[in-house]
């Protein structure tokens, strides 16, 4: 989730900031009384209090600091619109711990089971950490499938749009369109459906081409690869390995050239059986 990360402070958008910046009672009327943008309403306080504590807890950056700070307003403030603007706070700060993230992006679908960010989160959480061997290995993917084909609905209607520029919102829904497609790409390869496969990931990567996810574009080489696209999943691959050189010893990288390698024998005439089968990353 890396990515997400990065590419949602880019944008200049985080869980905090869908929140309304002062009580719903109070709230401003818009800029020369223009109506506000299409979209989903920002999350908002009915009270100041109830502002006071969100506004308290959501400047916490340690992960469990946020997490329990969200726990307690929840119980403080059980009808609150703002629960799952923290349960998405917390759950971006648990960037290094997968499970976690998991968890706090549930929470925050049990309150808005159509929150768009917190649905592609937990989608590629359990399509990135279910393993064959999970005895709910089954439930797990069909949800991850679910969660991403929701997003893909929801991201057109469910994102709060008054007081950002369209340009950012925009990109925003283009980064969750992508990060959904590359989420379906993947379960589909992890099937062998390649040829589907190879449909999302292409729409991945062209719903937010100002910052390609390598994994994605890898992914996409090798289910080209396995279709005997070699021509074409040669220069994805290429482009893979372009994108990863920055950081040689992630294992993105490793399988991008170990991609290319394959490729480029396969090119050059050398026999499919003296190259080494495709390594899924």
């Amino acid at each position: 989730m890396k990515r997400a990360a990065i590419v949602i402070a880019v944008l200049g958008i985080s869980a905090g900031a869908w929140a309304q910046d002062k009580p719903a009672s109070q709230s401003a009327p818009s800029a020369q009384g223009a109506p506000a943008a299409p979209g989903k309403r920002a999350p908002a306080a009915k009270t100041q209090p109830e502002f006071d504590a969100y506004k308290t807890a959501i400047q916490l950056t340690d992960p469990a600091a946020a997490e329990k700070a969200a726990q307690d307003f929840s119980a403080k403030f059980p009808d609150s619109e703002l629960r799952v603007v923290l349960y998405k706070s917390a759950m971006q700060k648990y960037q290094a711990n997968a499970d976690k993230m998991l968890e706090m992006a549930q929470k925050a679908l049990a309150i808005d089971p159509d929150d768009p960010e917190a649905l592609v989160t937990a989608s590629q959480v359990l399509a990135e950490k279910t393993r064959d061997t999970d005895l709910d290995r089954d439930q797990k993917i069909a949800e991850a499938k679910k969660d991403a084909e929701r997003a893909l609905v929801t991201v057109d209607s469910d994102v709060p749009t008054a007081g950002f520029p369209p340009e950012k919102i925009d990109q925003f829904k283009r980064f969750v369109r992508s990060e959904a497609y590359a989420i379906l790409g993947t379960l589909a390869s992890n099937a062998k459906n390649y040829a589907e496969a190879e449909t999302n990931l292409r729409k991945s990567i062209e719903a937010f081409p100002e910052q390609v996810d390598p994994v994605a574009v890898l992914r996409l080489a090798i289910a080209l690869d396995m279709q005997s696209k070699y021509p074409d999943a040669l220069k994805y691959a290429n482009q893979a390995v372009d994108l990863t050189k920055n950081q040689p010893d992630s294992p993105a990288a490793k399988a991008a050239l170990s991609e290319q390698d394959r490729l480029t024998k396969l090119s050059s005439g050398s026999a499919p059986g003296q190259s080494a089968a495709p390594q899924k990353n």
